[in-house]
């Protein structure tokens, strides 16, 4: 809602890249050959030539989409686990400060909190880690 606000009341799309639960042996069963990387950073050229105003990927290739498409093509990263969080079923996994770092716009944390046994707590710690970013 509150990127919705910011953009003058006008929607935004994003763009889906290569799912954090993909990981190069994964992309191999679908019959890619490329790295997940790479397949991303083509999906989001792609996707910022179609009109997209950002894309979903993980934040370790936030930092070449945001050279690639610039710093206001937005990337949604999931896949954002605290340290001494279970990765799951999650291939591509970074920290919330990591992700930050690496230029995410937002996070989609869900499980770690969610999953959590002080769901408030867990979130809180997270944000705390993202304010020291």
């Amino acid at each position: 809602m509150r990127a919705h606000r910011q953009n003058g009341g006008r929607t935004q799309l994003l763009g889906v890249t290569v799912l954090t639960s993909l990981g190069r042996e994964a992309l191999g069963r679908l019959g890619s050959t490329a790295e997940p990387g790479d397949l991303a950073l083509h999906l989001a050229r792609l996707a910022k030539e179609c009109g997209c105003d950002g894309v979903v990927c993980s934040a370790q290739e936030a930092a070449n989409v945001r050279a690639a498409c610039g710093p206001d093509f937005h990337r949604l990263t999931p896949g954002i686990r605290p340290g001494g969080v279970a990765t799951q079923d999650q291939a591509r996994v970074v920290t919330p400060a990591q992700a930050l770092r690496e230029g995410a716009t937002w996070l989609v944390v869900g499980r770690p909190i969610t999953q959590a046994p002080d769901p408030a707590a867990a979130a809180l710690a997270i944000l705390q880690e993202m304010e020291g970013a």
